[in-house]
């Protein structure tokens, strides 16, 4: 057998991949067909022709209880104006062909009578029964029931431009901040007299978004409340620095050096609060600091006798809720939670209400996250959303005359996936919470301009989307106004993936996810099953709403591949408290023994799944996991594709690192100072257990996950002698989507699983 190496450029891309010659042999004499057209036909490029303009998109009218939408019906496009109070719906276009031989009269323009586009059209006065559109610089009226369209005379419409106070003057105008170098100065523009008020500022710790000669207006990060200044100043001075080489640059290939703290950093962003007091001339940093290398967040909310901000620990276990007299520039801690090992950083959260007269606040104190009313003092009223199994989601809307939120949340509908999401209404005292949306699917709400109505839209990757509208004082009172039409897609062969709840390794917890099969399976055959991997803990990334294709992973299917998509315990924030720290201190290896499990699940259940070819997929978190799973079960699976993967979580996103893995922190006893500290696993301390095949793709401009990590680990599997396959994308970020890319996954499967070639996996001497 003869080795070859080859190195080379593919039009823009540049592969460096380690090839074999061998003869083909065939696993399975039986799956050998590759039909590459097959696979193209179910690409959701391919089939987004039989559902484009299928699926509505309504649009409340201002003041009103009525909706408009348009969707594509078997006799061409369709206009609905649709009334939310009795759910009746009505054609606003009485004749397509009439209403576009009028509209070419007047503008002079065609129509199509299957295809009208119509954009910016009206309603006035709560009058329904007409539509206003200007077009062609000719304005015009259609009056829907006799279907008559006239011309009009063009309104004179004054486009009335919000006054914007730029933020550093003082809404009275009497104090303007100004910005010099890296500090802020301020100008009494009564006397004009210019006074400097910090000396801290730096470069990367500055009160100005640039350094200037010059004392400049616009200069200047913080706002005024009255007479009061605040600005909250982020301190990034002892970041330390990473570089990329952009190698696509015109002319020359150039570096992008940015900051990057990693996890276990001494130099991470700090925070400092600046207050100043222009009546009496005095300015201080307001006491924020409680937790060492704190995060603090400053809310949106402002008021001339208050604001709100959070701090959270660096290690995610602590965070409080403070507030801040404008007026004399004093603290409060008011609300103060702890959450061991770390919080919900997904779905944790609060809302001022009444400004600031009370609080609602989210807490995964039960082990499932739910809403809490304080009071002004940080005092626990009482708990708003119920439910043994309820995660409370965003919310949506907050009526504070009617005392009631609507929020979004899961697992609390019995039978239901637990990651489907619902909207409920709920009050204040917590006494009522009433379901709004029922249906057995993934939930979008649309509210009404006075949030009496709502327009909800759900579906499941097997169910198109279903449009319902309601009344939230009467949920039960609802009506379905659209069901979006599938028989094209399926017409054309299209089929839903399998819809699947396993158990986890342990045999007890229920896992979900999505099987895509082959349309034209072959029950007596076997097929090689490919797991497409994304392991949270922020975000699971399975599709629970109508998708076509999602990831490629039914178009990979029908080259012929069994292919799933299964989130792991510890992926997922929307399942409780447990759920989403699974994984916390072994960040690397958490989610490796339920995929494995999973696949052997199914191999019992479905006998065409072929055992000994087992793939594996991922981008990102999914690379990182992918890679860890071939090598830490090297003889179950035997051919895994890593796409811009954090093999080394310790030269990645610091809070990511440390929130899902763990920090430890001490005191250090010559300074006092805290000091934290962290060691996550690596996949390059597996390489030398590396079997099968194996191919490492990154984009080389990466700033999310820089390359580093893939060229780390690729040193780690020369140094073990291990033979992969590496693909450097020029000029191609984290988002490394595209054609090539999906055509890369397709290939190396297919050559590797369906006919594969024979090679070393280890580089010997063949002298």
């Amino acid at each position: 057998m003869r080795k070859n190496t080859v190195i080379g450029f593919i039009g823009l891309l540049f592969c460096l991949c380690i090839q074999a010659q061998g003869t083909s042999t065939s696993v399975n004499s039986t799956v050998n067909d590759v039909d590459w057209a097959r696979a193209e036909k179910f690409s959701s490029d391919a089939l987004e022709q039989y559902i484009k303009g299928k699926r509505p998109y309504p649009n409340w009218i201002e003041g009103s209880s009525y909706f408009y939408y348009n969707v594509k019906e078997d006799n061409g496009v369709s206009y609905y104006l649709v009334n939310a109070k009795n759910g009746k719906k009505r054609n606003m276009i009485k004749d397509n062909l009439q209403f576009v031989q009028q509209y070419a009269r007047i503008t002079g323009d065609t129509l199509d009578a299957r295809n009208i586009q119509l954009y910016g059209y009206r309603f006035k006065k709560n009058d329904f029964n007409r539509f206003y559109l200007d077009k062609k610089g000719k304005s015009m009226v259609y009056d829907m029931r006799t279907g008559i369209l006239t011309q009009i005379k063009a309104e004179n419409k004054k486009k009335e431009r919000p006054v914007l106070k730029p933020s550093y003057h003082s809404s009275d105008s009497l104090f303007t901040m100004l910005g010099c170098g890296y500090d802020l100065y301020i100008r009494n523009n009564r006397t004009g007299i210019i006074h400097r008020l910090t000396k801290d500022g730096k470069e990367d710790a500055s009160y100005t978004y640039r350094c200037s000669k010059d004392t400049i207006e616009s200069n200047t990060k913080g706002f005024w409340l009255g007479h009061r200044y605040v600005c909250l100043m982020q301190d990034m001075s002892e970041v330390k620095e990473i570089s990329l080489i952009n190698s696509l640059a015109r002319q020359r290939p150039t570096t992008n050096t940015f900051k990057m703290p990693m996890p276990g950093d001494a130099g991470v962003r700090q925070y400092r609060m600046f207050w100043y007091d222009a009546d009496h001339e005095q300015g201080k940093m307001l006491p924020i600091e409680k937790y060492p290398d704190q995060v603090v967040t400053l809310d949106y909310f402002r008021s001339p006798e208050a604001l709100f901000f959070t701090r959270r620990s660096r290690k995610g276990d602590k965070i409080d809720l403070c507030r801040i007299n404008v007026t004399d520039g004093t603290v409060t801690e008011l609300i103060s939670e702890e959450c061991a090992p770390h919080i919900n950083l997904t779905l944790s959260g609060y809302r001022i209400i009444e400004k600031g007269k009370y609080f609602i606040w989210w807490s995964e104190r039960t082990g499932k996250g739910n809403y809490y009313l304080y009071n002004s003092d940080g005092r626990l009223l009482n708990r708003i959303t119920h439910g043994d199994n309820l995660v409370a989601g965003s919310i949506v809307h907050i009526d504070t005359l009617r005392r009631n939120i609507i929020f979004a949340g899961y697992g609390n509908e019995p039978d239901t996936n637990p990651y489907y999401t619902f909207y409920y209404k709920a009050d204040f005292d917590g006494k009522k919470q009433t379901l709004l949306t029922p249906g057995n699917g993934k939930h979008e709400l649309t509210l009404s301009d006075d949030q009496r109505y709502a327009i909800d839209t759900y579906s499941r990757m097997d169910l198109a989307p279903v449009m319902n509208v309601l009344s939230i004082d009467r949920p039960t009172q609802y009506f379905k106004v659209n069901r979006m039409d599938d028989s094209l897609l399926r017409k054309a062969g299209w089929q839903p993936p399998l819809l699947l709840k396993l158990k986890a390794a342990d045999g007890k917890t229920d896992l979900y996810g999505l099987m895509y099969l082959p349309s034209q399976l072959d029950k007596n055959k076997k097929y090689p099953i490919i797991s497409n991997v994304y392991p949270g803990p922020q975000d699971d990334q399975i599709p629970q709403s109508f998708t076509l294709d999602d990831n490629g992973n039914q178009s990979l299917a029908e080259l012929g591949f069994i292919v799933i998509n299964v989130a792991p315990r510890g992926s997922s924030p929307l399942r409780g408290h447990d759920f989403y720290n699974f994984g916390y201190g072994n960040l690397r290896d958490y989610p490796l023994a339920d995929d494995k499990s999973v696949i052997e699940q199914l191999a019992k259940k479905y006998p065409f799944i072929d055992l000994n070819r087992v793939g594996i997929y991922g981008h990102s978190g999914g690379a990182f996991q992918t890679v860890a799973a071939i090598l830490t079960y090297p003889d179950f699976y035997k051919v895994a594709v890593a796409a811009s993967g954090n093999h080394d979580n310790n030269i990645y996103i610091q809070w990511w690192g440390e929130a899902f893995h763990g920090l430890t922190e001490k005191t250090d006893p010559k300074t006092g100072k805290t000091v934290f500290s962290t060691k996550i696993p690596t996949n390059m301390e597996l390489a030398k257990n590396l079997k099968g095949h194996l191919m490492l793709i990154t984009g080389d401009v990466d700033k999310n996950v820089p390359p580093s990590s893939t060229y780390r680990l690729a040193d780690a599997l020369i140094k073990a002698n291990k033979r992969f396959d590496m693909f450097i994308l020029p000029g191609k970020d984290h988002g490394v989507m595209c054609p090539y890319y999906q055509n890369l996954i397709r290939y190396y499967f297919v050559e590797n699983l369906i006919q594969p070639v024979k090679q070393h996996i280890d580089i010997i001497n063949h002298n």
